[in-house]
Order: C-alpha cells, then sequence, then structure tokens
C-alpha cells in the first residue's frame, strides 16, 4: 500500500475495486503523461449507493449527495490506479475534477457536494491534491445517479 492509500485510509475511505466499464470504454487512460478517467458514479457492490446515489439533489440531500460524490471520486481513483504500474503513487498531482450534479430545480449549491471530492483528493494527496475544478448542474445522469465525477491525472515523469 503506497503514501496516497495511507493518506486515504488514515481520513477513513477506503480504495474499492476498479469499477468494470458498462459498455464499450475504458474506465480510465493513460497518454501523454496524463490519466483521464471516465465519468464514475457512486456505485457500491455492483449498483448505486442507496438511497444517497440516487434521484435529484436538493437541499434537503445535500449531505447525502455529498457522500454519493466521495463514493464516485474514490471509484474514478481506483480506476486510475488500475492503469498505473505505481498505483495512486504514480500521480503526480491532481490536475482538473469535473463533478456532475443531477439538481433539482433552483439547486445551486453544487460547489458544495464538489467540495466533498476537493477534500478527498487533497487528503490523498496533500497539496499535489489541490486542483481546478467545475462543478455542473444536470437535468438526468446514467441510471437515476445523483452524481458522477471526472479526474484528470498527471503522471510521475519515470
Amino acid at each position: 500500500m503506497g503514501l496516497a492509500e495511507k493518506r486515504l485510509r488514515s481520513a477513513g475511505y477506503v480504495l474499492p475495486s476498479p469499477p468494470a466499464p458498462a459498455g464499450v470504454y475504458k474506465p480510465a487512460l493513460c497518454h501523454n503523461g496524463m490519466v483521464y478517467t471516465s465519468g464514475q458514479l457512486p456505485l457500491r457492490d455492483g449498483g448505486l449507493m442507496e438511497p444517497e446515489g440516487k434521484g435529484k439533489v436538493n437541499e434537503l440531500r445535500l449531505r447525502d449527495a455529498r457522500s454519493a460524490v466521495v463514493q464516485a471520486t474514490l471509484n474514478a481513483l481506483s480506476a486510475a490506479a488500475s492503469i498505473l504500474s505505481e498505483g495512486l503513487d504514480g500521480v503526480d498531482r491532481v490536475v482538473k475534477l469535473t463533478v456532475y450534479v443531477a439538481s433539482e430545480a433552483y439547486f445551486s449549491n453544487q460547489h458544495l457536494v464538489a467540495n466533498a471530492a476537493s477534500e478527498l483528493l487533497h487528503a490523498a494527496f496533500g497539496e499535489n491534491g489541490m486542483h481546478v475544478r467545475s462543478a455542473v448542474g444536470v437535468a438526468e445522469l446514467p441510471m437515476d445517479s445523483s452524481v458522477e465525477v471526472e479526474i484528470l491525472l498527471a503522471v510521475k515523469a519515470h
């Protein structure tokens, strides 16, 4: 277990098994020193977390959405780790985080949902976990998911 995984564990997080693709795509791809993750949902044990990972987010479901986005971020990190020979220790820094939130009308706190993912990345990578970010409200997500996460990571040079 590398340093990033130890940091995650000390913060109370466990890296899950890498997610299986739900179609003809790769969960993560390394190209020109960057790892791109496909959009990851809050899947756990083969299905969406319930009730946190399903449905639209509003002010009353903010805590649920933050929990779901943590799971989706862990899934994205697991996908990235699975293609790097050094696992998460092969990551130089987190470059960009994009969080999509299936939002009820008039919900405008997508950034508060995204903060939970940002906090997790900072816990795993310290200052190298600081990133640029987009938090986007959308009408629908696959499988009626409440959130979806994409991460762009820079890989350490060898």
